[in-house]
């Protein structure tokens, strides 16, 4: 089984396919490595592709210790220890976090960033609810064990769209759940989503951030819409493409739909045709 040892002695189990530039995959929150097969099967046949396991998703480690901090540190300790670097990184929700802070720590060991579903309990003034819900799904976790949790979770409300038109995929998605660590689901969402900095907090960052980046948002998905509408008008390099009648689990949900959209970015990325915008938002428009 392959594995990368984080400077913390934490074991990552990663994917590996294809050859080519690298493309790393960043699973969410409800995902694992599996999560990204439909993409791992498409670009494989152009670029070396790689998806891991986060700690406390088996079989990576399940340790004691959880922060964003961490999770970026594990994707750097990916990308370092399978020399991947400048690597084209793509993530969703939990992963697009993590995405998104190696392009601020270290933007040398990508070549792009793409960014999906980001935003859950980004807004400062929506902070302690957010806390609050996860707090209380911990317990749900802890009391009733995770095929409980999996079944509420998997049925929260950006959620049921991808049900609804694709009810085989989502079962799939759904009983791949219900296998997770109850201890790593727990330790996760406390220390990587509970305590992770607003993405608004990070704006300074974002303004500098000269990484070509894609931000991806389903129409169905109202937690992360704002949050990457914000992000589109603060990074100067970035797209925004918004998926429609689609939810928060975009990679399975739309399958075609977000491998096409991938790929278009990634051909203008390494083609050298994807540029800063040309003015910022602010300066107005001359008739």
């Amino acid at each position: 089984m392959p594995l990368i040892r984080t400077k913390d002695g934490v074991d990552l189990h990663y994917e590996e396919a294809g050859q080519g530039r690298p493309l790393v995959f960043v699973h969410e929150f409800a995902g694992d490595a599996s999560s990204w097969e439909p993409q791992m099967r498409f670009f494989a046949r152009r670029f070396r592709c790689v998806a891991f396991n986060a700690r406390g998703y088996p079989p990576s480690s399940v340790p004691g210790a959880y922060s964003q901090e961490l999770a970026r540190d594990d994707l750097i300790a990916v990308i370092e220890g399978l020399d991947l670097a400048p690597a084209h990184v793509v993530g969703l929700s939990m992963g697009a976090f993590a995405t998104l802070h190696l392009g601020l720590r270290s933007p040398h060991l990508a070549r792009s960033l793409t960014v999906a579903g980001v935003g859950y309990g980004a807004q400062p003034e929506a902070r302690e609810r957010f806390r609050a819900e996860l707090d209380a799904t911990v317990a749900l976790l802890r009391a009733e064990g995770v095929g409980a949790f999996a079944a509420r979770y998997a049925a929260g409300p950006s959620r049921l769209v991808f049900r609804d038109k694709d009810p085989r995929g989502y079962a799939e998605f759904a009983a791949n759940l219900a296998t997770h660590s109850a201890e790593g689901s727990a330790g996760t969402m406390l220390g990587v989503q509970r305590e992770r900095p607003s993405l608004y907090d990070l704006a300074a960052g974002f303004r500098r951030l000269t990484l070509p980046t894609m931000l991806v948002a389903g129409d169905e998905d109202e937690a992360s819409l704002d949050a990457t509408l914000w992000l589109k008008r603060t990074i100067p390099t970035s797209g925004l493409a918004v998926f429609p009648r689609a939810g928060h689990t975009l990679n399975l949900e739309e399958p075609e739909l977000f491998n096409r959209t991938l790929l278009d970015f990634l051909t203008a990325v390494d083609g050298g045709a994807w540029m800063p915008r040309a003015a910022p938002p602010e300066a107005g428009i001359i008739a």
